[in-house]
């Protein structure tokens, strides 16, 4: 086949253009042409991303959808079965709520209409209604035990929850009302089985505690006249808690069906744990299973004279009572009544460390609630556990990256600190360790400047006006928490999280830092070599590999 002849053109910047020699053709200009088919290129493309775009969307609106309308019908029958297992107090619970939010709504409505008659407006933290903070916290308290322990749940799990919550919430553990003896009486005669005065000479009518749940009350068993403390489970509160936490289950059971995000952050999980635990914690049965493996725990190290807890008569006993051999003592926080009992306070508080940091390991759970009220100097100068409502079991891998954690807290080493921390944490990030343990240090200087408030309480006898001078420690709650959760944030800000496990072993050590200070001001609890911090190293682990809470 033969072509024409081809007419070289030359072409601005020296470009040559080959084309076909034709007679009275017209063809268009070089740029018309780019022009032409730039624009066909970029409406091509867009039409392209578009139609990419619009399919993505589509597939990924229809992939949830099919998820959503094949967990439907799970979703159903779970509401279903939750709901028949709450039974008519659900409807009962409902119409208290509404009571409540009404309650509160008011009182927002009030303050609210006050601030914006202000300079300022409304202020940042009302403007989320009922959901800031402080009217979330009245609603809790409104609403009564059920919320109160979901509060202080919020308060104890800084890992969890924002830091202004776990502040708001930390008035959660304020002394709840004492339930009527007359009800307390009705609730020992149905679980003893028998009258009161077959099994107890004596109950005091007025409560020694009166908490959330439960109030104790002091006794003497008959027959052996055994100084006794009687804990009793405040009536309704079972059936109150069962309507509230399935409840509070179904809401979020809805809420993962209709936002998949929720689904990863395991909010049904996180729900489920607080309502298996809370249900736990008003069985005293567990209560008892605890101490009782805490007791067995002393005597397999053979540390009964140094420490103990309190021995549970089982034939008193039950699910809603639980009745316990009275400790005589005071708290690790009255050094006046400290020096009066023992010639050295320092040598209590080292034997209470070693018992707590053994128990770590060596027994079935620690005690993960050592506040002043619950760790005392008994009269014979044994170091008493009490209230064993809050256990832990800590995980093999937790406590090998605590070991290293707590060596670096004494030596200072904040590269470690770093690093134990990232091996605790589960994060999907690569995490700076150098400026994460920069930031670390930051954090740890400052226990340095936490202060130790001490109240002297002068008290004066009328015939002998002799003074009686007593040293208290106030914990504070809140500055104990706050440091927690800087150390939280800044872990988050690499993206870090941490197991629940951390936060309750972190808070039991502050508690000490509390009393080293006072007991014991010279003393590093992490480098005194009379303190043994157990460890997992090539030790037998007798404990599970996941947390366990039986209460929060």
């Amino acid at each position: 086949m033969a072509f024409p002849p081809a007419r070289i053109a030359s072409c601005g910047g020296g470009r040559l253009h080959f084309f076909p020699h034709h007679q009275g053709l017209r063809l268009p200009s070089s740029s018309r042409i780019k022009t032409l088919s730039l624009e066909k290129i970029v409406d091509r493309r867009q039409r392209v991303t578009l139609s990419a775009q619009y399919s993505q969307t589509r597939d990924l609106f229809t992939s949830r959808f099919q998820d959503s309308l094949q967990n439907l019908p799970k979703l159903v029958d779970d509401i279903v079965q939750t709901s028949i297992s709450t039974g008519p107090r659900g409807a009962v619970r409902l119409a208290q709520g509404i009571q409540a939010v009404i309650g509160v709504g008011s009182e927002w409505l009030t303050d609210a209409s006050r601030s914006t008659n202000a300079p300022g407006g409304l202020p940042a933290e009302m403007q989320l209604g009922l959901l800031s903070p402080v009217y979330l916290r009245r609603l809790f308290e409104r609403m009564g035990a059920t919320y109160i322990k979901l509060g202080q749940f919020i308060a104890s799990a800084p890992t969890l929850f924002p830091q202004e919550y776990v502040e708001e919430f930390q008035k959660c553990f304020d002394k709840a009302p004492a339930v009527p003896f007359q009800q307390i009486q009705v609730i020992l005669r149905e679980e003893l089985g028998r009258p009161i005065d077959s099994v107890y000479d004596y109950v005091d009518p007025t409560p020694i505690a009166s908490a959330s749940i439960a109030q104790v009350h002091g006794a003497r068993l008959k027959g052996s006249q055994e100084d006794v403390v009687i804990k009793v489970l405040k009536p309704g509160i079972e059936d109150v808690l069962v309507a509230d936490m399935n409840f509070v289950y179904i809401v979020a059971r809805i809420l993962e069906f209709l936002n998949p995000d929720f689904s990863r952050a395991s909010l049904v999980g996180i729900v489920k744990d607080i309502r298996d635990s809370m249900l736990e914690e008003v069985d005293f049965c567990k209560e008892a299973e605890n101490i009782e493996a805490f007791r067995r725990y002393l005597v397999a190290m053979g540390l009964t004279g140094q420490a103990t807890a309190p021995k549970v008569y089982s034939y008193c006993s039950s699910k809603r009572v639980l009745t316990m051999e009275r400790l005589y003592g005071v708290p690790l926080t009255d050094l006046d009544s400290i020096s009066s009992l023992v010639p050295s306070p320092e040598n209590s508080l080292i034997t209470a460390l070693n018992v707590w940091f053994g128990s770590l390991l060596a027994c079935e759970s620690f005690h993960a609630d050592v506040h002043a009220g619950n760790l005392w100097l008994l009269r014979d100068g044994r170091i008493g556990f009490l209230d064993f409502g809050i256990v832990g079991r800590i995980s093999p891998k937790t406590w090998d990256a605590m070991e290293v954690f707590l060596a670096s807290i004494a030596s200072e080493d904040y590269r470690s600190m770093a690093s134990a921390l990232i091996e605790m944490g589960a994060t999907d990030k690569d995490v700076e360790a150098q400026a994460f343990a920069k930031d670390l240090e930051k954090i740890f200087s400052s226990i340095q400047d936490l202060d130790t408030e001490i109240i002297i309480a002068t008290a004066r006898g009328g015939s002998t006006n002799s003074t009686a001078v007593a040293a208290n420690v106030v914990v504070d709650e809140r500055q104990m928490n706050a440091l927690f959760l800087d150390v939280v944030r800044v872990s988050e800000s690499y993206g870090l999280r941490f197991p629940r496990e951390f936060a309750l072993l972190m808070k039991q050590l502050l508690y000490f830092d509390r009393y080293t200070r006072l007991l014991a001001p010279n003393m590093n609890m992490l480098r005194d070599q009379r303190i043994t911090i157990v460890s997992n190293r090539g030790a037998n682990y007798k404990g599970s590999t996941t947390i366990t809470t039986t209460a929060y």
